[in-house]
């Protein structure tokens, strides 16, 4: 579990900046009409954008190192 939590810190990361930049969004602009699909309910802004904050953040993990087999 350990080396889970290691091995993706910056997924996690992401998650939970994504989740309370979209929680500060519904709050400051959200939808004033309701029938925004995203920003109408809190729940549903915050899932959104941790999920953007997630492939935002998997942009930057390295990739692990394909060992070359020469003989």
């Amino acid at each position: 579990m350990k080396k889970w939590f290691k091995n993706n810190s910056l997924l996690l990361v992401g998650a939970v900046a994504g989740a309370l930049t979209g929680y500060l969004y519904w709050k400051f602009v959200g939808c004033s009409s309701g029938t925004c699909a995203i920003t109408s309910k809190p729940l549903n802004s915050t899932l959104y954008f941790a999920v953007l904050g997630m492939l935002v953040c998997s942009l930057f993990k390295k990739s692990p190192k394909k060992e070359s087999h020469v003989e």
